[in-house]
């Protein structure tokens, strides 16, 4: 195999790996965030905390916010390795 198809595999590991790395921070921070609005007293908001549309909703808000969360800590992570480029 000639030198360009080692460097496109390359590229393609490079690009699997980052996408693995940002599916495993979005899902870390769903996650997350479903663990802290567990602690969350729902009995104030709806009348049936455990039924299946007030689960929904604990999804939906767990999804929202835990997307948002992960967005702010992959775009810190860009930012920070655009840095090092300006410190070279």
């Amino acid at each position: 195999m000639g030198g360009i198809d080692a460097i496109s595999m390359s590229g393609f590991m490079n690009t699997g790996v980052t996408g693995l790395f940002f599916i495993v921070v979005e899902v870390l921070s769903i996650v997350f965030v479903w663990s802290l609005l567990q602690e969350v007293k729902w009995d104030k908001l709806f009348r049936f905390p455990r039924n299946a549309k007030a689960r929904m909703f604990q999804v939906i808000l767990a999804i929202v916010i835990g997307h948002s969360f992960a967005q702010f800590i992959l775009q810190y992570w860009g930012y920070t390795v655009l840095l090092r480029g300006f410190a070279e």
